[in-house]
């Protein structure tokens, strides 16, 4: 399999790609199949698998006690990137994340990845809330720059032990996230830069934006960048919005500001329907004039927006 940054750089025109969310446990992989055979047509360069951290309920027992049991609610992202590749023959994108999982099973996953033939990776921090209070913090990676490490190791043949393994036929080829708005955690735009700086230093090969909806931030983040020095193709991120509640919903959880000429037009949607329609218009237009500005790619976010993304794609490849 190629790597994205290679698919993304041969590419003539805008390269396509999208982000799937692993079914529900109990449910089909037939459900991911069905957002592939959805947007297939438009020939995705690279798929990208999200990856969620287990789960805990807290379940009453007959003395009046209770015992944390851990629910896993859904398959892990190395089976389904190897399940997508083998039956699609694209690229996936697993995402590998610092809370939710340990070094230790950090480790388990690339070994298992780089055996399967899963080349290329998404790094992330994940969300800071799935660590468990319970669990040593040293067991995990606190930054995505400290995963990063981990990944750069496991490339040149040392696991977390120190042991040399032999057999890495092709080490692994990663992107990483960066955000147009600042992340929520860094104290200013200047320190989000420096991480970013470092995160391409050691080795990320592109940039994925999280979600956005003024495309000037996006244009200002990457003129910001090149004058920093970042050289490596800065991705963006676009989310379709489906609901008449994102209007809030996604500002107060991803921190990305929506433009008062697409807020108002939201606030007068009646339904969940109009919120859609308002969504897919807004999303076309900003993805032409991404697209006339020239960026390397789009990468679409898919969870609940499926449709959304198909009817958009149909606009503008």
């Amino acid at each position: 399999m190629m790597k994205v940054i290679d698919l993304i750089n041969q590419s003539k025109s805008t390269a396509f790609s999208f982000e799937i969310l692993p079914p529900l446990r109990g449910n089909s992989i037939q459900k991911v199949y069905n957002v592939i055979d959805k947007l297939r047509e438009f020939d995705p360069k690279y798929i990208n698998i999200t990856s969620h951290h287990s789960e805990f309920i807290y379940k009453p027992m007959a003395d009046g006690s209770f015992q944390k049991v851990n629910i896993r609610k859904r398959p892990g992202s190395v089976a389904i990137a190897s399940a997508i590749q083998n039956k699609y023959g694209i690229p996936a994108v697993p995402h590998i994340i610092c809370k939710g999982f340990t070094k230790d099973e950090t480790e388990y996953a690339l070994i298992d990845l780089n055996f399967l033939g899963v080349y290329n990776l998404l790094l992330l921090r994940g969300d800071v809330k799935t660590l468990e209070a319970q669990q040593p913090p040293e067991m995990y990676h606190e930054h995505a720059t400290d995963l990063q490490q981990q990944v750069n190791r496991f490339n040149e043949g040392f696991l977390l032990d120190g042991s040399r393994m032999e057999g890495i036929e092709t080490p692994f080829s990663y992107g990483m996230a960066c955000y147009p708005e600042k992340h929520e955690e860094a104290p200013n735009f200047d320190s989000d830069i420096f991480y970013l700086k470092e995160k391409v230093r050691n080795g990320a090969d592109y940039l994925v934006t999280q979600m956005f909806f003024d495309n000037s931030k996006y244009f200002a983040f990457v003129e910001r960048c090149r004058a920093e020095g970042i050289t490596v193709p800065i991705i963006p991120g676009i989310k379709p919005i489906v609901f008449r509640n994102q209007l809030t919903v996604l500002p107060r959880v991803f921190r990305s500001e929506i433009p008062e000429a697409f807020a108002a037009e939201l606030r007068k949607c009646k339904t969940d329907d109009d919120a859609r329609e308002v969504g897919i218009e807004w999303s076309i237009q900003q993805c032409k004039e991404l697209i006339a500005h020239g960026v390397p790619s789009l990468h679409f976010y898919t969870m609940m927006a499926s449709e959304s993304v198909r009817r958009i794609a149909k606009e503008i490849y």
